[in-house]
């Protein structure tokens, strides 16, 4: 493997670019629902843009991903399009999926975001299905499964990094620990320290990261992605972060302590980083500030494409079901 390479400012900016995309929509996702324009479940990501958004610019559009129902901003960092996203959570038929997926199940094949699940733990074992067939081809690809901490506790998780690991799968798995499975503070749930150590039993490496700190998510992504790509194996990344919200939107969150929330909003990953491209001469004020007036204008047309689509007819009921459409 090679020896790491900072990123350039280049990547360093696209990493911001991914990240204000995804404070900027979720910003809007909850307005929009506040005002009663639309009505759906929604997850807020707010607080855990660096995980996605560090390790997609390590990835192409071939290289899939599997990610869960709290999982918006891993789609928006690996390039859903916004106005097709935002009429799937819509429930509309010009949605990823014609609007009968919603918030739990966007997929979007052309960007990589191969399954978007509802079923706590089930991205890890459709990841290593997509790894195999990549491996079987030939192909170069990997694939990431993304899930929560809570996640690793489930039967899949275990099953998943031992196959992996016996065949040697281009996968990566990337839990964004943030501290809650739902509403159940990590310490009440989980025996061990630190995610990461359980990839001892499975013989893959497992790194525990800062996933609010964008350089040290990168570094992780990136030589997990080359050993992948490379015929290493699978990698376990845990990404430690935290929700700024509920679990779900109207939850509020009163199982949190609120003396820990507050230290970590104060440490919001988003305007630090922001800053710190500026006064590191990356990126400068009017370039940065121009890029979110850019998101501002996609998030606007993609509000009123939206509100603006059909719902779906009630033949869609029966399309999309079986290989050959059974219409009657």
């Amino acid at each position: 493997m090679n020896a790491y390479q900072p990123p350039s400012s280049e990547v360093l900016v696209d990493i911001y670019r991914r990240m204000t995309l995804i404070k900027q929509n979720d910003e809007r996702f909850r307005a929009v629902i506040k005002a009663g324009k639309l009505v759906m479940p929604y997850y807020s990501p707010r607080g855990q843009e660096v995980i996605p958004s560090a390790m997609s610019v390590c990835l192409t559009d071939d290289d899939y991903i599997c990610t869960i129902y709290r999982g918006v901003h891993d789609m928006i960092a690996k390039g859903v399009p916004l106005k097709e996203l935002w009429a799937e959570l819509g429930g509309r038929v010009t949605g990823t999926c014609k609007g009968k997926g919603g918030p739990m199940h966007v997929t979007h094949p052309a960007s990589g975001v191969m399954v978007t699940t509802g079923i706590v733990g089930s991205s890890m074992p459709i990841a290593n299905g997509l790894a195999l067939a990549a491996q079987i081809r030939g192909e170069r690809r990997v694939a990431v499964a993304y899930f929560g901490d809570g996640a690793s506790n489930i039967g899949a998780f275990h099953e998943s990094l031992n196959m992996a690991s016996v065949w040697k799968l281009p996968v990566i798995f990337v839990c964004q620990n943030n501290g809650y499975a739902e509403h159940t503070k990590y310490a009440y749930g989980t025996s061990v320290a630190n995610i990461a150590q359980r990839a001892v039993a499975y013989q893959m490496p497992g790194v525990t990261v800062n996933g609010n700190d964008p350089i040290a998510m990168h570094k992780a992504a990136r030589e997990a992605v080359e050993r992948a790509r490379d015929g290493g194996g699978p990698t376990l990344i845990e990404a430690n972060t935290f929700r700024f919200q509920g679990h779900v939107f109207g939850d509020p969150d009163a199982y949190m302590d609120k003396h820990e929330k507050a230290a970590w909003v104060a440490r919001d990953p988003v305007p630090l980083f922001r800053q710190w491209l500026i006064d590191a001469k990356h990126a400068t004020e009017e370039q940065l500030a121009a890029m979110e007036a850019g998101h501002e204008a996609q998030i606007d047309a993609a509000v009123e494409f939206t509100l603006s689509s059909e719902y779906p007819d009630v033949a869609e009921l029966r399309r999309d079901i079986f290989k050959d459409e059974v219409l009657a």
